[in-house]
Formats: structure tokens, sequence, C-alpha cells
């Protein structure tokens, strides 16, 4: 008899996340479990809830406060799962701190990297080690996410970079932006751009010192690029919402790689976007407003 799995989404009590989640719910069978986290202890508790008494729910889904921001919280609940389920099977990293128009980038820089930046870091250090052959980690990021996108001289900081070489940009990164000397150094103004190219980076460099067990045991680990999805988060920055999909659509591909029968060697460690491969040497140098919008 098979064993019972286990899955987890941050960032989960709203948008795309919630969607992943309802996605996982259904197509998960009835004795696995679906973790839902997020910051707020209200609003997970109700996503929940309303996703329980789905008539489309089987597996089991779980509420579970967690602020990705923080390393520690995220360490303690890889362990857990680790030792009540042996592990985890599919854990998609989703959390952001959305983005205010009316606020300038600067202002909203820390909590931003600390969320999609730090998050993300700590997502693939806890969880990583503990998913279970034939896991799927993936890291929700945009096709912003391509060397392409960043000026030249600032691409080699994260061309085969390792995690804690990434870790060290963002923070240099970072301190530019403290201290206004962010243009100079070349760094867009517009936070997406270089997250997104950091967080796949991030993905690249764990998936480099993997890749030869993971491709023997079938685990994958990638970044995903949904596409434009409507969302509350993104609504301030879209003028045209005729080219946005609802969190439900964009959910499917996320959700199709999540859970396929088969890894394919080909997607591993790469950012995928609707099944395919979007090269990371790609892209070009968008303007700053492009760099806010693109998906």
């Amino acid at each position: 008899m098979s064993t019972s799995r286990t899955a987890l989404v941050t960032g989960a009590n709203q948008g795309l996340g919630r969607a992943l989640i309802a996605g996982l719910a259904a197509r998960m069978r009835e004795e696995d479990t679906v973790l839902l986290t997020g910051r707020d202890p209200g609003r997970v508790a109700a996503a929940a809830e309303e996703i329980r008494r789905s008539s489309d729910t089987v597996a089991r889904v779980e509420a579970r406060v967690l602020d990705v921001s923080r390393p520690e919280p995220v360490a303690a609940l890889a362990e857990e799962l680790r030792q009540r389920h042996g592990g985890a099977d599919v854990v998609i990293s989703n959390a952001v701190a959305r983005l205010l128009p009316d606020v300038s980038q600067a202002a909203q820089a820390d909590e931003f990297i600390d969320v999609a930046n730090g998050g993300a870091h700590a997502v693939l250090r806890s969880f990583a080690p503990v998913l279970r052959p034939g896991g799927r980690l993936l890291v929700v990021a945009s096709s912003l996410g391509t060397l392409g996108h960043l000026p030249e001289q600032l691409r080699p900081l994260f061309d085969g970079a390792t995690l804690d070489q990434v870790e060290y940009t963002v923070e240099s990164w970072r301190s530019a932006i403290r201290s206004g000397t962010s243009r100079e150094a070349g760094w867009p103004v517009w936070l997406n751009l270089p997250s997104k190219i950091a967080q796949v980076a991030a993905v690249r460099a764990v998936a480099a010192e993997r890749r030869g067990c993971d491709l023997v045991d079938g685990t994958l680990i990638a970044s995903v690029c949904p596409g434009m999805v409507d969302t509350a988060a993104s609504r301030p920055w879209f003028g045209d919402y005729s080219a946005a999909q609802s969190p439900e659509l964009a959910a499917k591909a996320v959700l199709d790689l999540a859970l396929a029968d088969v890894a394919v060697p080909a997607l591993y460690g790469e950012l995928v976007r609707f099944g395919e491969v979007l090269p990371w040497y790609g892209g070009t140098q968008s303007t700053e407003q492009e760099g806010l919008l693109v998906p």
C-alpha cells in the first residue's frame, strides 16, 4: 500500500497560494495532508476552513501560521514534518510581500526582500533536506527571473552562484538601497527585477548541489512562472486585466508540475513556465515600469 503524502504552500491564505492549496486538496488523496500557511492567524484559519468545506476537497487541510521572513520557524516546521511524516512530498514557496504604488520602492524594500527572497532561501535551506524521494520543491518566481533582465555588470553576481553567494548579493543590494547608492551600482529601482532573478538563482544553486541524487530518484527542484495573475496584490499595477488569469487557472500549470507522476529531467533546476523552460541567459532589460508588470 502506498504511503500518504504531505504538501505545503507558503503565502497561501489568498490569491495564487490559496488556489494552489485548493488544487492540492482536490487532487491529492484522502490520506494525504495539505498545509496552508501564512502570517495572519485569522486569515489562515478562515482560508483553511473554506477549503475544507468545499465539495472538491479530498485531502486533509491543516492551517499553520508561518512567517517565512524568519528562518527559525521555517526550519522548525520542516523538522516537524520530518518527524511526523518522514519529510515532505510537495513544497511550494509562494509567499511575497505586497508592493504599493503610492509608496516608494526603497521604503518597501526591507519587507519585500525579507519575504520574497529571505522566505525562498529559508524554504530551500530547510525543506530541500527533508524532501522525500520523488518529491517536488517549487519556488514561484516570474519570467523576470532571467539574467538578461539585469545590466551586464550585475549578471556575474548570480550566474553560477552558491546559495550563500546569492544571499550575500541580496544583502549587498539591500544595503545599496538603504544607502541610496543602488542606482549608481546599476540596480533597477523596481524591486521585482533583482528579487525574481535572485529567487531563480537560489533555486539553481540548490539544484546544482543535489542534481545527481535527485535525478536518480525522480525528485524535482525548480522555479516556476505562473504567468500574469489577477490578484489583489497585482491589481494596483495593471491598467488592462484582459491578459491576466484567475488564480485558479494560473495554479493549474504549477499543480501539474508539482503532481506529475514523472519528473522531467530537463526541467530540473530551471525556471518553468507552462511546462517549458525559460532560458537562464534569456530576457532583455525592461523599462522600469515594465519590470513591475511583466509576470
